[in-house]
């Protein structure tokens, strides 16, 4: 694959300050200019002042500089406008108003997490003593950014964008509704969603394990229990441990471990999924909230959101 992973995205919220010290207890680390980082993959998420909130900018990392022509000459066929440089080239998604830019970048290599151990039936692998999970006492910092999640009005377009002009790969659909997409091995890298407005519905963040899942969200909520969203459950599509909460701005956040990796194309078959099944395998049932957030109407209207 010429892409390799989603390097970084830029979100534009009214309240700036109110939101950089929510992502920085969320566990991302604050540097100058809005800028976050992740354990693993350096500067990952940009926080700029904006009327509403949306999705600004992603950056999607590419091997060399023949990656960058061969995005060139697609955004170029399907009529798309960009800006092509000796290393990186950037278009605007027509429909979401997304300024996307495919740029050379290094790949990111993760030192290997020793798996948990879990006992089983038959199975014990761990004796005389607690399980790692309810030992840990650090702070989660999550190791990389793994994905966000857009609303468009024109699916097809915002589809076309990314699939046919970017080059990312199609994971699995949800009937009537979405695309996973990826631009990485991890299963989905952006999700394009069905919408009556274009926004951002959430950032996804890795953390180790689903114990760092549950651990992450624990301590988000402990002063701040109006921000849970959704949680704690396992995706269909992706596979993933999951749980959502909601940052000042009305943006979703997502801790996840587990995702499923997409080695190799010839061996994945994407599915259509319908009705639960694609959002999540088990858990509890997403709140109307998740599905159509709170503010969407205000954002239909231009209002400013605060959450």
């Amino acid at each position: 694959m010429a892409l390799h992973r989603l390097t970084s995205v830029t979100i534009g919220v009214p309240n700036v300050e109110e939101t950089v010290a929510y992502y920085t207890e969320f566990g991302l680390s604050p540097q100058e200019d809005g800028w976050f980082t992740t354990r693993d993959g350096g500067r990952q998420m940009r926080i700029v002042h904006s009327p509403t909130r949306r999705l600004v900018e992603l950056h999607v990392g590419a091997d060399d500089a023949d990656d960058i022509g061969r995005v060139a000459d697609n955004l170029h066929r399907l009529g798309i406008d960009a800006a092509r440089g000796p290393q990186s080239v950037t278009a605007v998604e027509k429909a979401t108003g997304v300024r996307a830019t495919v740029e050379v970048a290094p790949r990111v290599t993760q030192a290997p997490v020793p798996a948990t151990t879990y006992n089983g039936p038959g199975r014990v692998e761990r004796t005389g003593a607690r399980a790692p999970g309810v030992l840990r006492t650090e702070r989660i910092q999550p190791r990389k950014l793994g994905h966000t999640v857009l609303g468009t009005t024109d699916f097809g377009v915002t589809r076309a964008f990314f699939v046919d002009g970017l080059g990312f790969k199609v994971s699995d659909m949800v009937k009537d509704a979405g695309v996973f997409l990826r631009c990485s091995t991890d299963h989905h890298n952006v999700l394009v969603l069905k919408a009556p407005v274009s926004f951002l519905h959430h950032t996804s963040w890795q953390v180790d394990d689903v114990d760092d899942v549950g651990r992450g969200a624990m301590a988000m909520l402990e002063n701040n229990p109006e921000r849970h969203v959704w949680g704690l459950g396992r995706h269909h599509a992706g596979s993933n441990f999951f749980w959502y909460l909601k940052d000042p701005a009305g943006n979703f956040s997502e801790y996840y471990s587990d995702m499923d990796c997409v080695v190799d194309d010839q061996l994945w078959t994407p599915e259509t999924l319908e009705g639960a099944k694609g959002l999540f395998s088990w858990g509890p049932p997403p709140p109307p909230s998740f599905l159509a957030p709170d503010d969407l109407a205000a954002l239909m209207t231009g209002a400013h959101s605060q959450g």
